[in-house]
């Protein structure tokens, strides 16, 4: 039997500022009408260039409202308020070993705030509203990014209802995870726009990122693309917060389900 981490008043202080920002943030958002994002480099998502997600937290808040930009910043500054009190310096500790249970990772998460563009969903966009979280199996080495898409108030079903995105994950280091994606399942309740009637179907898709991006790279001086990763900036036994290759920040949460 493990013992619960105990953490000193002024890491849970800070923990608070971080959860009071985010709910700040998210009353801006709504006031703003949500933060419309759709797929592909055309909808925001990704980079034109890079074709990697954009990074909200680059001005693009602003260009919502001043109000959503300003409540994005104090979500960061709350971060990295947080950052030097993280109780957790080896947050890989066990990933990918037999022992994997034993890594302060392993397990499921749900996202409280992001500044990337491809993990960001409102109502008021084509793709529509989500709730975005993941599974860490620290035993195999690999991680399920799950996005779980809400229907629409009017009470019409969403044709898309839910994808889950497979990455190969390695610890590089105590805070370090180098990441690979290896294929997509998205579940559907139509198929070439035809009904199934109340049946659900399951299509699996490989990623072909990794060869694109080679393809890209082959026509540049440095022709080995950047590994994609992800820091643990803090990680606590309920709250984890990392930043990604992109400069992205994720706060994540244990559900009430774990």
């Amino acid at each position: 039997m493990t013992c619960a981490l105990v953490l000193p008043p002024e890491t849970e202080a800070a923990k608070l500022q971080l959860l009071v920002a985010i709910d700040a943030f998210n009353a801006a958002r709504e006031e703003a009408g949500g933060v419309s994002i759709d797929f592909g480099v055309k909808g925001g998502e990704l980079d034109q260039d890079s074709r990697a997600p954009v990074n909200l937290a680059n001005g693009g808040f602003y260009t919502i409202s001043e109000s959503l930009g300003k409540a994005a910043d104090s979500v960061i500054r709350a971060i990295q308020l947080l950052e030097p009190l993280n109780p957790t310096p080896d947050a890989t500790k066990f990933f990918g070993t037999v022992e994997g249970t034993r890594c302060p990772l392993h397990g499921s998460w749900v996202n409280l705030f992001t500044t990337a563009a491809d993990a960001t969903f409102s109502k008021t966009s084509k793709r529509g509203d989500a709730r975005a979280s993941n599974t860490v199996d620290g035993v195999r080495g690999r991680i399920w990014n799950c996005i779980d898409f809400i229907p629409p108030s009017n009470g019409s079903s969403t044709p898309l209802e839910q994808l889950r995105v497979l990455l190969a994950a390695k610890a590089v280091s105590p805070t370090r995870i180098e990441i690979a994606f290896r294929l997509v399942k998205a579940r559907v309740n139509r198929f070439f726009g035809l009904p199934l009637f109340g049946r659900r179907l399951t299509l699996t898709f490989p990623v072909p990122g990794p060869f694109l991006t080679r393809i890209l790279f082959a026509f540049r001086k440095n022709k080995k693309p950047p590994p994609a990763f992800f820091e643990i900036i803090y990680l606590d036994e309920t709250l984890r917060v990392h930043k990604t290759g992109q400069g992205a920040f994720f706060v994540q949460q244990r559900p009430t389900w774990s």
